[in-house]
């Protein structure tokens, strides 16, 4: 049915010399995302990369929005407006200085946290009230200037983690569609897998 369509939109910088940064976390997941429901992101009219499929038995629009960062909301209202759906089903996957990298976490609402993404996001929508896949990425070392942390690949013993961060983040959004908001917290926002986690 059309009425539970979701919207999981994956924000980055377009450009083969932004691919690797850390801002690109969203790009990653949505991509992932993309290969598990066997579709192509193609253009489109939206200034925005879109890819459609079913995910958690549900019928999902991938998108990718091909603005630069600061300018995601465009696309994204766009594209909400288009399939005509309630912010409650828009789902935005990006990259987070306040988590420690490797930390996951979903949430409903909230603030910026001075991402810019996520601020053109909340204009562009008019609420803060969409769902969003919050990939850490830890704070800048020393006193690198944040903005310029976030333009950096990730580190070689990053990248090495990548691989598993990226699958599950792609996992706890398919959780989110299938169990509900409350469920996939609960299952995701342990830092350590399940099975280490007893005393």
């Amino acid at each position: 049915m059309a009425d539970e369509r979701w919207l999981i939109v994956g924000l980055g910088n377009p450009g083969a010399e932004y691919a690797g940064n850390r801002h690109n976390a969203g790009y990653f997941v949505v991509d992932l995302l993309a290969d598990r429901v066997g579709a192509r992101f193609r253009g489109s009219k939206f200034r925005a990369s879109v890819a459609e499929g079913r995910l958690a038995g549900l019928p999902v629009t991938l998108g990718k929005p091909l603005t630069y960062m600061n300018e995601s909301g465009g696309p994204v209202a766009a594209l909400r407006d288009y399939y005509r759906l309630p912010v409650g089903r828009i789902i935005v996957l990006h990259d987070e200085l306040d988590l420690p990298f490797g930390t996951i976490r979903l949430k409903l609402g909230g603030g910026d946290n001075g991402h810019n993404g996520l601020r053109s996001v909340t204009a562009a929508l008019r609420t803060r009230d969409y769902h969003r896949l919050r990939f850490g990425i830890g704070r800048p070392p020393g006193r690198m200037d944040p903005a310029t942390f976030v333009l950096r690949d990730f580190s070689p013993a990053e990248r090495k983690e990548l691989p598993y961060l990226i699958d599950r983040s792609a996992d706890a959004v398919q959780a989110l569609l299938a169990d509900g908001l409350a469920a996939a917290q609960n299952a995701f926002h342990s830092d350590s897998p399940p099975a280490s986690a007893a005393p």
